[in-house]
């Protein structure tokens, strides 16, 4: 047999047939919006009966939600492999491993951050909610703060609301190319830096009063 009529095809696993849909959809949520994308689409482009989708993941909506899921969850994984250095390396570190995680999957990442074409979904915002939080929780982590602070939810929404700046960074740079990587990083770096030595010493010693 040679090489040109040898099959195309290869009998997987049931977790890597799972995992060869779900990384097919990935890439179909972030070539199109939601509306614009059906289960027959992601068969096709995954090389199976469209029954499979339905047996791994339910309906398409359910899919959709299992990849915003992982697109913008921030594994606690990446955070162990930060160096012990400096705070200044340490930011570095979490930065350029954030930026490479958005490189490798820019066009999910886009669509998960503005889900478009699924109108307003109370589901879709819980998890974007959630992965806020989880990903300012291993920033925090990473930092070296506490659990135990009994500020860690202020601490926490102040990580969130630079996240808020990340998010339009990163369409900055993906987008609207007004910024290159290395503008972004040296952005998302020394703000972070600047929030963790500073800024949140500050916040920490001040009343819990909103006025």
């Amino acid at each position: 047999m040679t090489a040109d009529s040898a099959p195309r095809w290869r009998r997987l696993e049931p977790d890597e047939r799972r995992e060869q849909i779900f990384a097919c959809a990935a890439e179909l949520f972030g070539e199109r919006p939601y509306a614009a994308v059906s289960t027959a689409d992601i068969a096709a482009r995954a090389g199976v009966a469209r029954g499979l989708i339905n047996h791994y993941f339910g309906t398409k909506r359910e899919l959709y939600l299992a990849v915003v899921r992982r697109a913008l969850t921030v594994p606690t994984t990446a955070m162990e492999q930060l160096p012990s250095g400096s705070l200044a390396e340490r930011t570095e570190a979490a930065v350029e491993w954030f930026l490479d995680m958005v490189s490798k999957q820019h066009k999910m990442w886009l669509a998960a951050i503005t889900p478009e074409g699924i109108g307003r979904d109370v589901e879709v915002e819980r998890i974007l909610d959630e992965a806020d939080r989880e990903a300012a929780d291993r920033v925090l982590e990473a930092m070296g703060f506490d659990r135990a602070d009994e500020r860690w939810n202020q601490l926490n929404a102040l990580v969130r609301a630079y996240g808020g700046m990340v998010k339009a960074a990163g369409r900055e740079w993906l987008v609207r190319g007004t910024l290159n990587r290395e503008q972004v990083h040296t952005l998302l770096s020394g703000v972070l830096l600047t929030l963790v030595s500073d800024v949140m010493p500050r916040v920490r010693e001040q009343s819990g009063s909103r006025s």
